[in-house]
């Protein structure tokens, strides 16, 4: 299947906000303020478990959360990265990686399902792509 086939799940395009395509991944914005928080989902139909992607997939994705994780970290310094492959509520898979630092409004406790997304203000959200874009136009780490 080529990924000119490739279909973003509805919720995860009303949710977030592109910022840059990977080899392997589209790298997303989740469009809350609260939390410096990307998406990254394999362009890749039907794939819903981590498992589903051969093995040298596996190693380019997790390549890719570095990647993302360590342009996120240049955006927006945290004192936790928090990764996750959930989907429990969207079935496609999708890789997160929140910049958390202590006393946001979630923590301890995780950002999923806690209060009501904050969208970006302004022009706030094209700052926040363009800053992250440029990270990540940077050499791979």
């Amino acid at each position: 299947m080529s990924t000119a086939d490739f279909a973003l799940d509805p919720r995860l395009a009303a949710d977030t906000r592109p910022v840059a395509s990977l080899p392997l991944c589209e790298v997303r914005l989740m469009d809350d303020a609260r939390y410096p928080w990307l998406v990254l989902v394999p362009r890749r139909n039907g794939l819903v478990e981590i498992a589903d992607l051969r093995d040298d997939e596996q190693a380019a994705l997790w390549q890719e959360v570095n990647r993302a994780a360590a342009a996120l970290r240049a955006v927006a310094p945290c004192d936790k990265l928090n990764l996750g492959a959930l989907g429990n509520i969207v079935r496609q898979l999708h890789v997160h990686v929140v910049a958390r630092r202590e006393g946001d409004t979630a923590w301890p406790g995780p950002v999923w399902g806690s209060g009501r997304a904050q969208p970006y203000a302004g022009t706030a959200l094209a700052a926040r792509q363009d800053a992250l874009r440029h990270q990540l136009a940077g050499p791979a780490r």
